[in-house]
């Protein structure tokens, strides 16, 4: 087929009908036929053409009924159908609106009608495609740019600690493994995968002689870290997007504790965001497995003990369950990150 020619399925069980629409459009137009609405709807579905004639009367299934299946196939619901028919009256156009056709041809046919309206609505029709893909690829785009924007603000809370290495981006996949076991939607799940990452957002405000001591924080020390969470919030908050105030809330509360003994405001329980008590779990695991200037990697074994010993005082004991269900996948996280 000639890659200017369009595709047009011609739908009637009258062979005179048939050949008058062929000869009016053979010239312009590349066309297949279908004798009765089941044929249409299979053979929409083979060819997948870029408009149906459809006529209305026919045998085995008529053109209302051979429309609406179409209409409900996802593969070939967007194909416009113009119905080709004599009835004309109001109800009769109204139904066949209804059922998702986008205009109507009366017979007898008239060949300068035929042409101008086919040619219209291939035109809308290729213009719909045309936008719908560009909303596509705009839609790419932004999601690549916000991405992008994420993973910089993830690496700027760290850019100056040397101890982390890839240790948000782990937390982010432990984050969401636990969140799609505990029932989450897999976009939400995707979403606190993202956000997690954020958490530490913060210390990129931390001064260089409390992120870098090689040794433990003195109480003054401890109390500059701890502001950490709310120079995160403070960040992560100018956004007013569902995402950031996520990431915002995580940013804030991942230090909270579920008895209420963590910082910075002493939340307890439910009261402590849900993304955050996630996150906490993640946080601190990640930190047992991890090697530091103050102490030696903790064995995995003892890391998840840990989690294990500190539910329901430091962890939400539901959330803290389910990653202890999923150690195998946790563990096998943990293997990519060290590739």
């Amino acid at each position: 087929m000639p890659l200017n020619k369009y595709r047009i399925l011609i739908v009637d069980d009258e062979a005179n009908n048939r050949k008058l629409l062929l000869q009016i459009l053979q010239d312009k137009y590349d066309t297949t036929f279908a004798v009765n609405g089941k044929q249409a709807v299979e053979v929409a579905q083979k060819i997948k053409p870029d408009l149906i004639l459809l006529d209305i009367m026919m045998p085995e299934m008529n053109g209302y009924e051979a429309c609406k299946k179409i209409k409900s196939d996802p593969e070939i619901y967007k194909i416009p159908i113009v119905f080709t028919t004599a009835m004309n009256e109001i109800e009769d156009e109204t139904r066949g609106f209804e059922m998702g056709c986008v205009d109507y041809i009366t017979k007898p046919i008239s060949k300068p009608i035929v042409l101008a309206r086919v040619a219209t609505h291939l035109s809308l029709y290729n213009q719909h495609n045309e936008c719908e893909a560009e909303v596509v690829r705009r839609t790419a785009m932004f999601e690549e740019s916000q991405k992008s924007a994420i993973y910089m603000l993830g690496e700027a809370g760290h850019y100056n600690d040397d101890d982390t290495g890839c240790h948000i981006w782990r937390i982010g996949a432990y984050a969401a493994a636990i969140a799609r076991t505990s029932g989450w939607a897999v976009d939400k799940a995707s979403e606190l995968e993202l956000s997690a990452a954020m958490h530490d957002t913060g210390k990129i405000g931390m001064p260089d002689s409390v992120l870098k001591k090689p040794g433990k924080l003195n109480e003054e020390e401890w109390n500059i870290m701890k502001t950490h969470t709310k120079i995160g919030y403070d960040i992560l908050s100018k956004s007013n997007t569902s995402f950031f105030r996520m990431s915002a809330a995580i940013a804030l509360s991942h230090h909270e504790k579920w008895n209420g003994s963590g910082y910075p405001n002493g939340l307890a329980g439910e009261n402590i965001p849900e993304a955050a008590r996630i996150v906490a779990i993640c946080d601190v695991f990640d930190a047992l497995t991890m090697k530091r200037a103050y102490k030696p990697a903790w064995s995995i074994k003892d890391s998840f003990a840990e989690i294990e010993k500190n539910i329901g005082a430091h962890f939400d004991p539901a959330f803290a369950e389910n990653f202890l269900k999923i150690k195998s996948e946790i563990i096998e996280i943990k293997k990519s990150w060290e590739k």
